[in-house]
């Protein structure tokens, strides 16, 4: 199975951990990565998410993320005209830009899920990709057990 993680995933360790919902949605992104690094998934990385990584004003957040480039099996090194007009036909479906071009990029990369803690994209009907929280999917995947 694979594994689209979006940059608000990386980055929810690094968010207030005194709100619940934070809290729980961390420790489920971390026991996927946990799962990812036991083989049990495959993790799918983008250059929309070395370009945002990259921007990551906080440096010990840019170091703790990039590490997952290299455990990724799969990566989306550049945009093809195929992922583009994706990306702009849910653009027009109101999805931000970046937001987009990640989507965009698990759909080409043929990804099972993208994993998100984005409220907006949650609610995003998508037949290409199921998106889901780490709540959600850790749920998903019990059922699977």
């Amino acid at each position: 199975m694979n594994l689209y993680l979006d940059n608000c995933c990386y980055n929810r360790p690094f968010d207030d951990q005194t709100q619940l919902k934070i809290h729980l949605e961390t420790q489920a992104k971390l026991h996927i990565q946990s799962q990812i690094k036991n083989d049990f998934y495959e993790l799918t990385w983008s250059y929309v998410l070395d370009y945002e990584n990259g921007r990551n004003p906080f440096p010990e957040k840019r170091k703790a993320i990039q590490p997952w480039k290299e455990i990724a099996s799969v990566c989306v090194s550049e945009a093809n005209p195929k992922l583009l007009a994706y990306a702009d036909h849910l653009k027009r479906k109101g999805i931000k830009t970046f937001d987009a071009l990640h989507i965009a990029c698990a759909v080409e990369a043929k990804c099972d899920y993208y994993l998100t803690t984005d409220k907006k994209l949650l609610n995003a009907n998508l037949s290409e990709i199921k998106i889901l929280s780490p709540i959600a999917f850790i749920e998903e995947e019990e059922k699977w057990k």
